[in-house]
């Protein structure tokens, strides 16, 4: 079928399957041009990055991402490949495509399924060991499938990402919870970008009950990250000494009414909470859990986040004019090659969390993106916002708007 796009605020329900397979390759590409990430070498002069590491781990050879689909968890996935040259397990759900039926036309897969096919094919064609399970990530059946394939494989993994983005999570027992993104004590009002009209509207967003935050925390904190890190480590398919690091995001005063203020700041600080919960029991062992606060970045995630697409447009805008932007492939690069520098200490700020939004929260940039925010209208949203870069990001997590691509042609989904 000739595919399309079929947008339906903000989400795309289509997705193009050769579209997907070049944006992987390309992260791919990134990496590969980057360089293979080598351990610190031991004992070399102080002066040198090198002479840093007086502590820490050698590369990691065998790397669990749970949620490897897309954005962060997928590029994480390959910088661990291609960057580290390790072997890797990922595990997500992602929804494959249907045939025709009863007069229906036949759907698309997600873009998800298709980057992890692609990501599995490129893995091939390069000799590298990815194994990709499509369930979900949430069920114990879930983990201790994995946890058979890691010691099938290689026995135990040294390095664990948790990059899980999903709006609801259902227990072993069929219960399930859903979480909500909502502000706490007072409502919000303020500009953002409704993404179906390309207006710049007022907004409200409502406070959630107790019982929203309380859902939004079983399925947004650090209760499933725990858990899977509890059964590795009782099964012995996690190694003494290993790291597990969770991606999550504060963002500026900007963001504060919906994340830190919000229902996702307290499922984030649950998350952080969680970091030192995993230092703490497992410490016997050398195990140490991390929270990267990652950049905001145009994922599938992060544009139903009710404020945040405007914020993000802003943001793309001003570190592309400087220079400084980041891909969540350049992010994920950063984050193995320097922040946990093989063979060095991770490096943390003063509660412990590792910062890739760094870049992003620097206070001249903070104070132009308040500027723009207050400027901005309709009228003045492409040249202040740089809807283009926006939606250019937007339409490239489908699989469309690359380069190479026949998009006027028949593709078998």
């Amino acid at each position: 079928m000739v595919i399309k796009p079929e947008i339906d605020g903000f989400i795309c329900r289509t997705a193009h399957p050769l579209g997907c397979e070049a944006r992987v390759r390309e992260e791919i590409d990134y990496v590969k041009s980057a360089g293979v990430i080598k351990q610190a070498v031991m004992g070399a002069d102080p002066g040198t990055v090198a002479g840093k590491a007086s502590r820490g781990s050698a590369v990691p050879k065998n790397v669990l991402v749970i949620g490897c689909s897309t954005g962060y968890g997928l590029s994480a996935a390959i910088a661990a490949a291609w960057g580290y040259e390790a072997n890797v397990v990922g595990v997500c759900r992602e929804r494959p495509a249907s045939p025709s039926k009863d007069g229906k036309p036949a759907k698309t897969a997600s873009a998800g399924f298709y980057n992890i096919r692609a990501l599995e094919k490129i893995s091939n064609e390069d000799g590298k060991n990815i194994t990709i399970l499509n369930e979900d990530a949430f069920l114990t059946a879930t983990k201790r499938q994995v946890i058979d394939v890691i010691k099938d494989e290689m026995g135990c993994v040294d390095l664990v990402i948790y990059s899980l983005a999903a709006p609801k999570r259902t227990l072993d027992d069929g219960t399930t919870y859903k979480s909500v993104l909502k502000t706490t004590g007072t409502p919000f009002v303020g500009k953002d970008l409704n993404l179906r009209t390309l207006e710049i509207e007022e907004t409200t967003i409502e406070c959630a009950t107790d019982e929203e935050i309380e859902n939004s925390i079983k399925v947004m904190g650090g209760e499933d990250w725990y858990e899977w890190i509890r059964l590795l480590y009782e099964a012995g398919a996690i190694a003494d000494g290993s790291k597990t690091v969770a991606f999550s995001y504060i963002g500026p005063e900007l963001t504060y009414p919906i994340y830190d203020h919000g229902t996702m700041g307290f499922a984030k600080r649950h998350l952080y909470e969680t970091s030192k919960k995993i230092s703490k029991d497992f410490g016997q062992v050398g195990i140490k859990g991390f929270i990267s606060m990652n950049k905001s970045m145009v994922t599938q995630a992060s544009i139903a986040i009710p404020r945040a697409p405007i914020y993000i447009a802003l943001l793309r805008k001003i570190m592309t004019e400087d220079g400084s932007y980041e891909g969540c492939i350049q992010q994920m690069y950063r984050l193995f090659n320097e922040k946990l520098a093989p063979g060095e200490a991770p490096v943390v700020d003063d509660k412990g969390m590792i910062r890739l939004d760094d870049y992003e929260l620097m206070r001249f940039r903070q104070d132009e993106a308040i500027r723009r925010m207050e400027a901005m209208t309709t009228e003045t949203a492409n040249e202040l916002a740089g809807l283009d870069l926006f939606f250019g990001d937007f339409y490239r997590m489908f699989g469309f708007g690359f380069d190479g691509v026949d998009y006027e042609a028949d593709v078998e989904i």
